[in-house]
């Protein structure tokens, strides 16, 4: 068992590592309980902006230092911005831990936010935009979450919309920091070849004195679907359809995601194998579980022609119903086996083990073990995933739908559908 330490400072800074014997390299960051969802309307994408300003220089170092630094000693950096979080992380070798914490604490704690880079990085965040409205099946899953969670904080984009990001500024910026990166807000996570009490004291260093502060509150999400489908000259139509879904702390999380996994995660999965495999309706099709604090989403996706919309929802529909009344105990088997697999392959890497912690730390106080993960979804029964069919079928949905979309049916038909 790879141990697992956690240290708080007196403001709150939690310190969490996982030394990984053997290995000659680790994986170090900080991580912000600070994300999409913790935005007012009129700061929408403000988060994803801060992510990007973190490289564009500090009191001490210019851009190109903080990517010489760590690459000079082998090292890669990078960040990421989702709905709950904002992540800054290095990959180094043993003995760089140190120098890539003093680079990553100096790019969260000492931002420069120099005017002409804001107006740089405003431009490649507006491409970046550009380039997302010009890819499909990233653009759907963007209008799925607006319309499973309407006017609301959680269903809005992570990278915001071009006119609030034309108009953000330096003040924006240092607000929304002064908001919502506080100590306790902050894990730094840690795991391979590091030594715990060290960073503790360099962190005690970098973060010890910055003053404890309330966290402060964020919009609860509410599910309620609603459709949105764009007509647009495509090759195809882009069908992307979600249900409510259980939160990180539900005692059915680990249920939804058998669940998920048995319908649409693999090539064995009952979507892929009906419609892909039997029918030959489309070339991708899957669905996935994704848990939150407050809520949680099953999503399924397929891409397919005009002529073929309505035979592949039509059909999808009813192997979502069918699984409350016909899920076997070999679908739920091997579901769970890929979960496992999954997670327990992701965790040889320093980089996934120390996400790991970061994000269970945040979630629960406190990091389970890998022991008590698989304990609970090998819990999953197939009577568990049949009533969890029937619930989360029963409950409403969402639809977003891009191209040519004349002939696909309406949420209110698919909803019709399901509760026949």
């Amino acid at each position: 068992m790879i141990p697992t330490r956690l240290t708080t400072l007196s403001n709150g800074f939690r310190i969490v590592t996982e030394h990984m014997p053997g290995l000659q390299s680790a994986s170090a960051g900080i991580w912000v309980m600070a994300g999409g969802r913790h935005e007012r309307a009129e700061q929408n994408g403000i988060a994803h902006f801060l992510e990007h300003m973190a490289f564009k220089g500090t009191a001490r170092r210019t851009s190109l230092q903080i990517a010489e630094e760590i690459e000079d000693v082998g090292g890669y950096i990078n960040a990421y911005t989702s709905r709950e979080m904002t992540a800054y992380y290095a990959r180094i070798l043993k003995g760089d831990v140190a120098l890539a914490l003093d680079v990553i604490g100096d790019i969260v704690l000492n931002p420069a936010f120099h005017t002409a880079d804001i107006e740089t990085e405003r431009h490649v965040i507006l491409q970046e935009i550009g380039q997302a409205l010009d890819t499909p099946d990233d653009i759907v899953f963007d209008w799925l979450q607006e319309v499973s969670y309407p006017g609301q904080s959680f269903g809005r984009t992570i990278l915001g919309p071009a006119e609030r990001v034309q108009g953000f500024g330096r003040a924006d910026l240092q607000g929304f920091v002064a908001e919502n990166y506080g100590p306790g807000q902050m894990i730094l996570a840690a795991a391979g070849a590091v030594d715990h009490d060290a960073i503790v004291k360099q962190a005690e260093a970098l973060f010890g004195a910055l003053p404890a502060r309330p966290q402060p509150a964020f919009q609860p999400a509410t599910f309620a679907g609603a459709e949105r489908r764009e007509v647009k000259d495509l090759e195809q139509v882009h069908f992307a359809m979600a249900f409510e879904a259980p939160g990180y702390r539900h005692p059915d999380v680990f249920t939804a995601q058998v669940y998920a996994t048995a319908m649409g995660g693999g090539m064995s999965s009952r979507l892929f194998q009906k419609i892909r495999e039997e029918r030959g309706l489309c070339y991708s099709i899957f669905a996935q579980s994704g848990a939150y604090e407050d809520t949680g989403q099953i999503t399924l996706y397929a891409g397919t022609s005009a002529e073929e919309i309505a035979d592949l929802a039509s059909l999808t529909v009813d192997e979502l119903k069918r699984a409350a009344d016909d899920m076997t105990e070999a679908e739920v088997a091997r579901a769970r086996a890929q979960i496992k697999a999954g997670m327990l392959m992701g965790l040889e890497s320093p980089s996934s083990r120390a996400e790991r912690i970061a994000r269970l730390l945040a979630i629960h106080g406190r990091v389970p073990g890998v022991d008590e993960a698989v304990a609970r979804i090998d819990a999953v029964t197939v009577a568990g995933v049949r009533r969890y069919a029937g619930e989360v079928t029963g409950a409403g949905a969402a639809l977003a739908l891009y191209g040519p979309v004349e002939a696909a049916p309406t949420l209110e038909a698919i909803r019709a559908r399901l509760a026949a």
